[in-house]
């Protein structure tokens, strides 16, 4: 949900007085822009002429919330549990308890980046090369926030396959640009890390950049492209001053 939506119901509710309908000025009728049109949509029978009072803003903030997790996207959702009930019915996965078929779906949650190091392989490195052990060096020290990003930056994933990140395929290959930064194939879980040598600054501020700084943007690249297609509204100015 929308940052500045949650903020706003929150503030619906939480307010003390006894005059929000005269300070937030709302009805149970959402209205938001589509494609360059005006969309509306009553939460309630007659909803765009009965005003949210003190009495019954908490049935406005459930409706709405309902209708934007469930009701705005009940299509699309019928949609996708229609394909996966074509790929499971009749198949073996009712063998398997919710916890298994987690784990086999999304993978391991824990991230044993010791085992990555034991299992990988090296293009164009040698496995004691000074930029080699100060990669691993950053990976073992780093947060756990900059370890999950690098294993996104690196193999588009969170989440290690089952068996632990051990069993995960995992290449280091050399650049020959020095000055560059670190750049990756997603597809092959192949990392292109430019020899440094045994520049270990070097080597945290740049990858430190790649992870943090590219992670960030192809995030927000990801969100321009998605706004652009058809989604509910996103979030409504709830006070009015």
């Amino acid at each position: 949900m929308d940052e500045e939506l949650r903020r706003g119901l929150k503030q619906l509710l939480a307010y003390e007085g006894d005059d929000v309908e005269d300070i937030f000025c709302l009805s149970f009728e959402l209205n938001w822009m589509e494609l360059g049109e005006e969309q509306k949509l009553e939460l309630i029978p007659d909803g765009a002429n009965i005003a949210v009072t003190n009495d019954n803003r908490e049935e406005y903030v459930l409706r709405y919330v309902r209708w934007i997790l469930v009701d705005s996207v009940q299509a699309q959702w019928n949609a996708f549990q229609d394909g996966v009930m074509k790929v499971v019915e009749d198949s073996s996965l009712d063998l398997f308890l919710p916890e298994e078929l987690e784990l086999l779906v999304v993978g391991t949650p824990y991230l044993d980046f010791e085992a990555l190091k034991a299992n990988c392989k090296y293009e164009g490195y040698e496995e004691d090369a000074p930029v080699v052990k100060n990669f691993w060096k950053f990976v073992i020290e780093a947060s756990t926030e900059s370890q999950v990003k690098l294993l996104k930056f690196v193999c588009a994933s969170t989440k290690a396959p089952i068996g632990g990140l051990g069993k995960m395929d995992f290449v280091i290959q050399r650049s020959a640009n020095s000055d560059q930064l670190p750049t990756s194939h997603t597809c092959f879980n192949t990392l292109l890390l430019p020899d440094y040598g045994d520049d270990k600054d070097k080597l945290t501020k740049l990858l430190g950049c790649a992870i943090l700084g590219t992670y960030q943007r192809k995030e927000s690249a990801q969100f321009s492209l998605h706004s652009l297609t058809k989604q509910p509204p996103s979030h409504f100015n709830l006070i009015t001053n």
